[in-house]
């Protein structure tokens, strides 16, 4: 299997072919389905997730693309089975590993070394809007639902749960999101019930999960080793 992961213009990237070639799908179907992402629109980042390139066979230049570990994540969210999931578990590993290399590289070059400087103080102008949503994160002691959080990240509730499912932390059980086993002695969540009408008129009861200090704690810390941010957090 060639490399996961590669580097392009300074960001760890993987490709169509890369994808198609590692989870055994035709290419074309793997391009099909990031033109519908990007066409439907269905997260405001995925013009920033995929890049359009090119790559030759037999002499001819075919259309693919190019993503970052965000807009894999996205893509892979529709990947099921067992050997899908180890394969999104080797590409999330490569993404981190390729993004660790980034991080340590040592400019070469004066101008390297002025973009560093540049990206040292912008990361510096944000650390206050962090410490607001991290301080206003740990400071509710409650239970918080999974809109709210959502809300927080730009997505919707119905994204934002594929999203957590696609990272493997969660599974849908009927209609209540449950936590992996992995995850679920750590204090993260608690599920509750709540009293509903449905469209009959008839009073039913169904379980919701919500995210305990803890909980919110580690998908801040989770999502932010993907590269995911609160908006608060995202450049402006």
């Amino acid at each position: 299997m060639n490399d996961l992961v590669i580097m392009k213009n300074k960001q760890a990237v993987t490709s169509s072919l890369q994808v198609a070639e590692t989870f055994d799908k035709e290419h074309k179907n793997i391009m099909r389905d990031i033109d519908k992402l990007l066409e439907s629109g269905g997260s405001k980042l995925s013009r920033e997730m995929f890049a359009t390139g090119t790559y030759d066979n037999r002499g001819k230049q075919y259309p693919m693309y190019y993503m970052n570990c965000d807009g894999f994540t996205l893509l892979a969210m529709g990947f099921t089975g067992d050997k899908a999931l180890q394969f999104k578990l080797q590409y999330i590993k490569a993404f981190n590993e390729m993004e660790q290399q980034v991080k340590f590289q040592v400019p070469s070059t004066l101008p390297e070394a002025l973009r560093l400087a540049a990206d040292q103080a912008e990361k510096i102008s944000v650390l206050q809007p962090k410490a607001d949503y991290t301080d206003s994160m740990l400071a509710n002691k409650g239970l918080e639902t999974i809109s709210m959080i959502a809300k927080n990240y730009g997505y919707s509730t119905r994204e934002f749960n594929k999203l957590l499912h696609g990272l493997g932390i969660q599974y849908k059980q009927g209609k209540t999101w449950l936590l992996y086993a992995k995850y679920q002695d750590e204090g993260y969540t608690h599920v509750e019930p709540y009293e509903y009408t449905n469209s009959d008129g008839i009073k039913q009861v169904r379980n919701t999960m919500k995210w305990t200090q803890v909980g919110q704690k580690f998908l801040y810390d989770f999502l932010k080793s993907k590269g995911i941010m609160p908006l608060v957090e995202q450049p402006a």
